[in-house]
């Protein structure tokens, strides 16, 4: 239901007097701020020349057209909050770094509300929406929800006051025309969160993630754009080869319960907007309306009845994933398994995640310095901590005399960690032990030895469904430098390997019933499928294929791993096939429609027209075939080295545009151009402009021509403008190019 007219123009008024991001000085006398009422009266001739924060836009404009807000980009906005955040984190000073810019102005942003309801109705709805699509009814409730928020109005889970309508619901009755029975059941019956509530989440992740990825750790590898597992995996296998103790650990508990208090205390350090901050808290306090537990036994007969009738999609809903992705989700490994869903706070939950995680960051960090310890004679790490290994073959570590340098690195996926020291086992006894007293002040967790165990490398770290084991190299040649003699003396070294687990895909597989058996896994056929062509089966599967190709993209097994999981797919299908076009057997199946199960199976001899024109007519569907089905078609593993301080592409582009805009970086290209005796293209530009200018006005003009040449112009004068334009006794008027060539045009 539109908002009434006066009201509308009142939360209209407000927000232009307080649109503007800076705040303006306060008066040395304040008055008392008019009524609401009133707001609206201004002088019409000052309406022409009011500031951006003033109360009216111009003459001529509609007071009642929120568009009229609308005045900045909104990817402009947030792309100047992350600038400002990482210059304000930028690496280099001794000095902690500043407090983040305030929040609180960026709340008063329509552009920042109509960016947030655009994210939200693409997750809505599965498409996007322009801004020159948003209905002026929309932008007005968008103003309506932006001044609850301002004026803490606002309630997470709130039903009874829609400010903002979902774009699925736009005729949904209005709650104060409800009865009492069907108000009840809208309060107590669970389901999804308000519309607005997720546009008031998606606002808040604009404004808070920015901060807080300048701050974050570069050893966190879950929640954060750009920081996916394999650039966990590539960072373990650049750096971690002279490690031989591990400790694995689970901090999920800290994700599947928080304590609001923790969370808030958290924040608050980073964070001193009150408004962003009351918000949070009230997304993290509000309880959630959870189903009841009589409701559950209800709702599965009602399931049970209803599961032979075909489901029709309401108009406007996203389609659901597709059965390959839906697959492949089941091979999330046990990290990501854990994903934070925290009261009210919907998408803002995995980046609060971090926030409260990032305390026991930087304590490992603080440990990282405490255990490091260089040996001079170790290739590892010198006095000043600088690795001085292979650096072309960084996973390869020479074994070195008895005085190792010992050292402890660190590397986190969302609740799980893991902790590899190099040196005695008693140093990672000591981490472990201060590890559960930290935990237990600091995050109320209980851990033990038993859930923090030590192992060794040799058995293997399972870490994102990979194996990281170390194999020893025994090169038994090496030539000098000169001379190209041979030098019998073996060099002894370890490589770290990163290998696919295929006990664990065999125990996805299992789960996901694509077969059964340990050691001789069967594969079963898979009858999700069994209504869909051929040619469809067989697309889904090839993407699938795909998509697992690409996951064990960095294993060193890559080929062994993805022609297994061809051969499971391939197995399941050919069953299907077998019970669906009754042929028995897998190898009729086989038999017809060939090994990778590109040949149609309906096609017989005695049909006509044959298959081949009915695909030339475009009547059937091509029967794509199975890929991976020989090893050698498997692609080799990537092994290419992750740099040394990686980063991801976001922070590498924000990084540069940070150093380009700095003045002193300016200043030292300009003095590094002038000691090479070098001149930019700006300033040869300029000096051929600023000499034509010159030559222009000493050229005789029709004008003087008539009266005679020009007066004014002293000997010393004209000899110094000879100096400038390169005019000696020697040379003529022309020996200038510009200047002839402003001649011969005259």
């Amino acid at each position: 239901m539109p908002p009434p007219r006066r009201a509308l123009l009142s939360s209209l008024l407000r927000l232009r007097a307080c649109s503007s991001v800076g705040y303006h000085p306060p008066r040395p006398q304040p008055q008392p701020p008019p009524s609401r009422r009133h707001q609206f009266v201004a002088d019409p001739n000052a309406a022409a020349t009011t500031g951006r924060s003033g109360l009216s836009l111009g003459v001529g404009s509609n007071p009642l057209d929120p568009a009229q807000l609308l005045r900045d980009d909104p990817v402009s906005i947030t792309a100047s909050l992350w600038v400002s955040s990482f210059r304000a984190a930028a690496p280099g000073d001794a000095a902690p770094p500043p407090p983040p810019p305030s929040l609180a102005p960026f709340l008063t942003r329509l552009e920042l509300w109509v960016l947030a309801y655009q994210k939200a109705y693409a997750d809505e709805t599965g498409s996007y929406l322009p801004r020159s699509s948003i209905p002026a009814s929309t932008l007005a409730s968008l103003l309506t929800l932006c001044n609850a928020v301002i004026d803490a109005r606002f309630r997470f889970g709130n039903r009874l006051t829609p400010y903002l309508q979902s774009p699925r619901a736009a005729a949904s009755p209005d709650p104060a025309t409800l009865s009492k029975r069907k108000l009840r059941a809208l309060l107590t019956t669970p389901g999804p969160a308000p519309f607005q509530d997720r546009v008031v989440q998606e606002l808040l992740l604009l404004l808070l993630e920015p901060v807080y990825e300048a701050r974050f750790s570069p050893k966190s590898f879950a929640f954060r754009p750009g920081r996916s597992p394999h650039a966990a995996l590539r960072s373990i296998r650049r750096s971690w080869a002279p490690y031989l103790w591990y400790i694995r650990g689970d901090l999920s508990p800290l994700l599947d319960s928080p304590d609001p208090a923790l969370v808030v205390g958290a924040l608050i350090r980073d964070v001193r907007d009150k408004k962003v901050v009351d918000l949070i808290r009230s997304a993290l306090l509000t309880p959630v309306v959870t189903a009841r537990p009589g409701d559950d036994d209800a709702s599965k007969k009602k399931k049970k009845r209803k599961y032979q009738k075909k489901k029709v999609l309401p108009e406007g809903e996203p389609k659901p994933d597709p059965y390959w992705l839906q697959t492949f989700f089941g091979f999330a490994p046990e990290e990501a398994l854990t994903q934070p869903d925290w009261g009210h706070c919907g998408v803002l939950s995995p980046l609060l995640a971090n926030v409260c995680l990032d305390e026991f960051d930087k304590w490992m960090d603080e440990k990282i310095k405490e255990f490091y310890k260089p040996s001079k004679s170790d290739v590892v790490g010198g006095e000043d901590g600088i690795e001085q290994g292979n650096t072309s073959w960084p996973e390869f570590v020479p074994t070195s005399g008895p005085d190792k340098t010992r050292k402890v690195d660190y590397i986190r996926f969302g609740g799980h960690f893991l902790i590899g020291v190099r040196g005695p086992r008693a140093d990672a006894a000591v981490i472990r032990k201060q590890l559960i007293d930290f935990c237990d002040q600091r995050f109320r967790i209980k851990l033990d030895n038993e859930s923090l165990p030590i192992e060794h490398i040799t058995k293997g770290i399972m870490f994102l469904d990979h194996v990281l084991c170390r194999r020893v190299v025994y090169p038994t040649l090496r030539y000098t430098a000169t001379g190209g003699k041979i030098i019998s003396e073996k060099g002894v070294g370890t490589l770290l390997s990163v290998t696919a687990s295929l006990k664990q895909c065999i125990r996805q597989f299992r789960k996901l019933e694509f077969l059964k058996g340990d050691r001789e896994p069967d594969p079963q056929p898979c009858f999700r499928m069994f209504h869909a062509t051929q040619a469809h089966t067989n697309s889904q599967m090839n993407k699938l294929l795909m998509t697992m190709a690409e996951w064990y993209r960095y294993a060193d097994n890559r080929k062994k791993v993805v022609n297994f999981c061809s051969y499971i797919i391939r197995g399941s299908l050919a069953k299907l096939y077998a019970a669906k076009y009754k042929l028995r057997s897998r190898a009729k199946v086989y038999k017809i429609a060939s090994r990778n199960l590109s040949r149609p199976l309906k096609d017989k001899k005695g049909q006509s027209p044959e298959y081949t024109n009915l695909l030339r007519m475009g009547l059937v569907d091509s029967v794509d075939g199975l890929q991976y089905t020989r090893m050698s078609m498997v692609p080799d593993p990537d092994y290419t080295p992750l740099p040394s301080g990686w980063r991801p592409d976001h922070e590498k582009f924000l990084m540069e545009y940070i150093k380009l805009t700095d003045p002193q970086t300016v200043e030292e290209q300009r003095s590094c151009i002038r000691e090479e005796g070098l001149i930019t293209p700006q300033d040869q530009i300029s000096m051929l402009v600023w000499s034509y200018k010159k030559n222009a006005v000493l050229l005789p003009s029709k004008e003087c021509d008539d009266q005679g040449s020009i007066e004014g112009h002293d000997s010393d004068t004209d000899e110094l403008n000879n100096k400038e334009l390169g005019h000696g006794d020697h040379q003529g008027d022309h020996g200038h190019p510009v200047f002839s060539q402003h001649a011969e045009m005259s």
